[in-house]
Formats: structure tokens, C-alpha cells, sequence
């Protein structure tokens, strides 16, 4: 499954990243409610254990997230090259085909065809070869040598979301309109929002840095 020398939205592995966020988030709320019961049986002493047990976890899991997070690097990758999604139980390769840019008047037009191939090597031993993946949402965006960021315009093709099955693969053309001036640009795809922030090891946590694709 996660290999660390794909390019990923990973730098640790997927379902050790799920199991241990929902064993913290499990635990905090086991923990809270465990201290409210000794306070109101008059057992101090236990809830302010309990309050110090759940504090050190709380340290632990944030300090695995951080760290993996400054022990991340940042990548750019050239044409063709994928960039994986690791999902629990299968992998999603992306990888820019072609770029296309037609200057207009106070912007410029990029179309950007994108590839979504659904990796049949990665997949594990549980699941069935013709069990279709339903990719999630994607945040797509270019980005400038400055870090200013451009948001998708208009996408055309094979939505991002399309199920797909082993290896099975789509496009879908991202349009954006992007100033003139703007620089060294390069298109960044990650997963939307919580709770990808507080995942360990993925690209959304605070600090971790990313893998982009040159244009």
C-alpha cells in the first residue's frame, strides 16, 4: 500500500494515520466523559489523572503529526510524472497530460489536462478487482512563485468524482485565468478540509509542505 517512494499526499501511512486519529478522537471523548463521572461521584484525584492521561495523549499525537509534518519536503513534478492519493485500501494516481495557455486581454487562459488513473497495483488483497473507487472531492488551484493562489475557473471533461474502476483511468481539463505577470507557476491538487488537517502525515496538516505539478 503506501510506499514512501511515490509522490503522495502521504508521508505516513494511510490507515495507520485513520486508525490513530479516530483512537484519538475516540479517546479524548472517552476520557472527558470519564472525568465528568469522577467529579460527580467526588473522585478528584481520578479526574485529574484521567485529565493528565488524556493531555499526554493529546501531546503524543500532536507531536507525531508535527513532526511528520517538518520531515515532509516539498516537490514539484514534471510532466507525466503522478502524484498518489492513498485512499484506505487503494491508491489514486494524478499526472498533468498537456497544458495549453491563450493569452487574452488582462489574463491569461490555462487549460490544463489532467489525468485520474486508478492505480490496480495498489490495491489490497481484501477488496475485489472490479469493486469501483468514488474518489472524494479534490481542491485544485495554481499557485505562483510568490505563493498568491489562483482558484479553478471551469472544468470540462470527466469530473474529478467520476468512479472508477482498477485500472481505469479519465481526463478532465482544469481552466484557470491567471494574470500576466504571475510567475513560475504550478498546480497543486489536494483533499478538501477536516479531517485532513489533523490526519498524521498528510499534506493538509499545519507545516507539512506539498507536492505540486510544473507546468
Amino acid at each position: 500500500m503506501w510506499n514512501p517512494q511515490i509522490y503522495s499526499n502521504m508521508n505516513f501511512p494511510t490507515p495507520l494515520a485513520v486508525a490513530g486519529f479516530l483512537a484519538a478522537v475516540g479517546g479524548l471523548a472517552l476520557s472527558l466523559l470519564a472525568i465528568l463521572v469522577a467529579w460527580f461521584v467526588r473522585k478528584p484525584r481520578v479526574a485529574v489523572g484521567l485529565a493528565a492521561l488524556a493531555g499526554a495523549g493529546a501531546v503524543v499525537y500532536l507531536g507525531l503529526m508535527f513532526g511528520f509534518a517538518l520531515a515532509s519536503r516539498d516537490h514539484t513534478l514534471a510532466r507525466g510524472q503522478e502524484k498518489y492519493f492513498c485512499e484506505i485500501d487503494c491508491h489514486l494516481a494524478y499526472s498533468i497530460v498537456s497544458v495549453e495557455a491563450q493569452p487574452g486581454f488582462g489574463l491569461t487562459r490555462y487549460a490544463v489536462v489532467l489525468r485520474t488513473r486508478f492505480d490496480e497495483n495498489t490495491i489490497s488483497p481484501r477488496r475485489p478487482l472490479d469493486a469501483p473507487n468514488y474518489p472524494d472531492q479534490r481542491d485544485v488551484r495554481m499557485v505562483d512563485v510568490h505563493g498568491r493562489q489562483y482558484d479553478l475557473r471551469s472544468s470540462s471533461g470527466t469530473p474529478l468524482t467520476t468512479p472508477i474502476k482498477p485500472g481505469d483511468s479519465y481526463t478532465t481539463t482544469l481552466q484557470f485565468d491567471i494574470p500576466p505577470s504571475a510567475s513560475g507557476l504550478r498546480l497543486l491538487i489536494t483533499s478538501p478540509g477536516s479531517p485532513s488537517q489533523l490526519l498524521i502525515g498528510d499534506e493538509n496538516s499545519w507545516l507539512h509542505k506539498k507536492t505540486y505539478f510544473a507546468l
